[in-house]
C-alpha cells in the first residue's frame, strides 16, 4: 500500500531567543515553534530490495544523498533494522532558505509515514530520537504539537495558542542558517524566560485586538537585516505602513499575524495592502535602478494547533 499527498507542514517562530552558547558551537535557544497551513507534499511507494530512492523533488539542484528525506528514510532504516525501501516523490511549496522549516519537516514526515507504511510501530519519543540528529528542527514536526522550544530545540512542552492567520511574506534572498548562527554580530545572552510567563503573556492578550505587540523578538533578525540590506528595507517599509513584521528563524521570511475575523476576511485584506507596499518598493526601486525585487510572494496561512500526522503515531 502505497501513501500519496502526505503533507509536511511549514512553521514560524513566533519568537526566537539566543540565550547561549554551548561549548561544540552549538547554541541554547528558547522559542515558540507553530505549524501553518503551507505544505510540501510528499508520496511514498514501497519497496522489497531495501532501497531507499527520491524519484521526484521539485527542489531542483540537490543531489538526493544530500536530501533530508532520503536520509531520514535510511536513518530509520539503520535504526530499526527494516529490509523495506521506498520510491519518495516531493512537491515543494515552502521555500528554502527561508525560516520556515521545510526541509526538516520533509524529514519529519518521511519519518512519520514510513513508520506507518513499514510497520514499524515505533513510539513518538523513538522517531524523536531519530530525529534530531537530521536538524534540530525535525523533532518539533513529530512532536506534533504547537511547542514551547529549549535547549538546542530538543526540549518541547505543548502549548495552546489562540486561533490566528498569518500574512507570509517572501522576499528572494536564501539565506543560510550557518550564516547567521556564525555571525560574530549574533547577541547570545538574551535572558532566559519561563514557559509560564509566556504563557501568561499569551493569556492576557487571548482576545486583544489588533496592534498588539508581538512576544519577546527574534535574536536572528537583526544579524539577517545587517548582512542582507534589501531585507530591512523591506521591514522598514512594512513597518512604515502600520505592518508588525517579524522574521521567521534565520529568514528570510517574515510573518504579520492578523488578529481579526476567523474567515481569513481581514488577513486577505492585509495580503493585499502588503502586496501594494511591494509594488510600491518595486516601482520606485526600478526609477532609480536599483535593486528592486524586495518581496517575492505572499501567503495569507492559518495558525495549527496540530501538526496534520499527529495521530498517525500511536
Amino acid at each position: 500500500m502505497a501513501l500519496y499527498d502526505v503533507p509536511a507542514p511549514a512553521k514560524i517562530n513566533l519568537f526566537l531567543h539566543v540565550t547561549g552558547r554551548r561549548a561544540d558551537g552549538y547554541h541554547f535557544l528558547q522559542t515558540a515553534f507553530r505549524f501553518v497551513d503551507l505544505n510540501d507534499y510528499l508520496s511514498f511507494v514501497p519497496r522489497d530490495d531495501g532501497q531507499v530512492r527520491r524519484v521526484h523533488s521539485t527542489l531542483a539542484g540537490l543531489d538526493p544523498e544530500q536530501d533530508l528525506v532520503v536520509r531520514a528514510a535510511r536513518a530509520l532504516q539503520q535504526a530499526t533494522g527494516t529490509r523495506k525501501g521506498v520510491d519518495i516523490s516531493c512537491i515543494k511549496h515552502i521555500p528554502s532558505g527561508a525560516g520556515m522549516g521545510g526541509g526538516s519537516s520533509d524529514a519529519a514526515t518521511t519519518l512519520i509515514a514510513l513508520n506507518r507504511l513499514w510497520s514499524l510501530g515505533l513510539s513518538r519519543q523513538a522517531l524523536m530520537d531519530i530525529a534530531l540528529p537530521l536538524g534540530a528542527d525535525v523533532p518539533v514536526f513529530v512532536f506534533g504539537q504547537a511547542a514551547f522550544a529549549q535547549g538546542v530545540g530538543e526540549q518541547l512542552q505543548a502549548i495552546q495558542l489562540p486561533e490566528r492567520d498569518y500574512v507570509i511574506i517572501r522576499p528572494p534572498q536564501f539565506i543560510s542558517t550557518a550564516e547567521i548562527f556564525t555571525s560574530k554580530g549574533l547577541t547570545r545572552d538574551e535572558k532566559p524566560i519561563t514557559i509560564t510567563f509566556f504563557a501568561d503573556w499569551q493569556e492576557r492578550f487571548w482576545q486583544a485586538g489588533e496592534n498588539i505587540p508581538l512576544f519577546g523578538k527574534n535574536n536572528l533578525e537583526s544579524v539577517a537585516l545587517d548582512l542582507y540590506p534589501n531585507l530591512w528595507k523591506l521591514k522598514n517599509s512594512l513597518h512604515s505602513s502600520g505592518f508588525n513584521a517579524r522574521m521567521t528563524g534565520s529568514g528570510s521570511c517574515f510573518f504579520v499575524e492578523c488578529r481579526g475575523s476567523k474567515d481569513k476576511r481581514d488577513a486577505l485584506v492585509r495580503q493585499a495592502e502588503i502586496g501594494r507596499i511591494g509594488s510600491k518598493i518595486h516601482h520606485a526601486g526600478s526609477a532609480a535602478n536599483s535593486d528592486a525585487s524586495l518581496m517575492e510572494q505572499t501567503w495569507v496561512c492559518s495558525g495549527l494547533q496540530d501538526h496534520p500526522l499527529r495521530y498517525w503515531i500511536d
